[in-house]
């Protein structure tokens, strides 16, 4: 056993395990939190180093995961279990933040949609995520990340960070800050929607990624939404949103032939379907409306992001190479311009949706 192993079997110790530790390694394919299987001779556990650059207040955002897991079994949904430590508290609160869930077993997860049917149960299961929390308090919830979808703020951070310039790298992405500068006045309706009322508040999850549902490993059915930190007060047209840029997409993230980079109808009507026929009797008319802007919207705030982050010298997102926010920006720039295309026929696979 390594010393590193060491350390992290003496942190598993001061929780609530059932059984004696026998294995510890690393898990998942996660970029924020180091994700560790912890293996007793009992049954298994997650447990994580939590990130406290990204989130910078992890009292809040286990108060968070706590207050919406408990009320989603209460009503019972299988979801994550905290496992708290060993003097009551729910994470480990070392020089290093740590937490446990339990692990539940017989479930997959993909990081590619793999067919039309998987992608229409995701969105089915982000819908009923949604239908299960209508009755929590959104204002309940702290914002682990201020402002994380707002987008009109993001575009500003965008502009400093292009007439900054420190890196002279902003003559490197012309054609992409033409884009995002001649599109500024498509930015904030569902900002202005959240302020005057006209888009209801509610408990968002935000990083609503394929991999973040377990689907039950023999029926292909969704099990439960994992990864919890992003959930605040929102509007659940982010979700429905980012999930549509995550999956309808034919192309990684970081394709760097924007040839294959193309935005799938059929992948939209597939996962529409899941997600309007979850939320159809809770959904209002102006959420609806919005769904297609909604997909542009999520997509190309992340094409921001990425360039953000390009010209202030990949200082957030995790690269492999210098151009690889510059690469992931075009990839997202390029769906956002297709969707804007394809809006009429978006919207009518939601309305077809929402009929059934």
């Amino acid at each position: 056993m390594t010393d590193c192993t060491k350390t992290y079997k003496e942190i598993a110790e001061k929780f609530y395990l059932d059984g004696n530790v026998t294995d510890i390694r690393p898990y998942g394919e996660g970029h924020i939190n180091l994700t560790l299987l912890v293996t007793t001779d009992k049954r298994r556990y997650i447990m994580q180093k939590m990130n406290t650059r990204v989130f910078s207040d992890p009292d809040a955002l286990m108060r968070n995961i706590c207050g919406v897991t408990e009320h989603l079994r209460a009503h019972g949904v299988e979801t994550l279990e905290v496992i708290p430590a060993k003097n009551g508290d729910p994470y480990w609160r070392g020089d290093e933040k740590y937490r446990v869930y339990a692990f539940i077993e017989n479930t997959v997860t993909y990081q590619q949609v793999p067919d039309l049917i998987t992608f229409e149960n995701s969105g089915r299961a982000f819908g009923e995520f949604q239908n299960y929390l209508a009755a929590f308090d959104a204002s309940r919830l702290s914002e682990t990340i201020p402002r994380f979808h707002d987008t009109p703020k993001r575009f500003a951070d965008f502009c400093t960070a292009l007439q900054a310039d420190k890196y002279g790298r902003a003559k490197l992405c012309r054609k992409e800050t033409e884009f995002l500068l001649s599109h500024k006045d498509t930015y904030s309706k569902i900002t202005e929607g959240l302020k005057d009322g006209s888009i209801p508040l509610r408990v968002t999850h935000n990083d609503t990624k394929l991999n973040n549902i377990l689907m039950d490993a023999k029926t292909g059915k969704a099990r439960a939404v994992i990864d919890l930190d992003t959930i605040m007060p929102g509007s659940m047209l982010y979700d429905f949103g980012d999930s549509i840029r995550f999956g309808a997409s034919t192309a990684p993230e970081d394709e760097k032939d924007l040839s294959k980079v193309n935005f799938s109808l059929e992948l939209f009507g597939a996962y529409a379907r899941g997600f309007c026929g979850a939320v159809k009797d809770s959904i209002t008319p102006r959420e609806a409306e919005l769904l297609p802007y909604s997909a542009y919207l999520m997509t190309v705030e992340c094409g921001m992001r990425f360039l953000t982050d390009y010209l202030e010298g990949n200082v957030y997102f995790a690269t492999k190479y210098e151009e690889h926010n510059l690469v992931r920006c075009r990839t997202q720039l390029s769906l956002a311009g297709q969707m804007e295309e394809r809006f009429a026929d978006m919207g009518k696979l939601v309305e077809t949706a929402l009929a059934n």
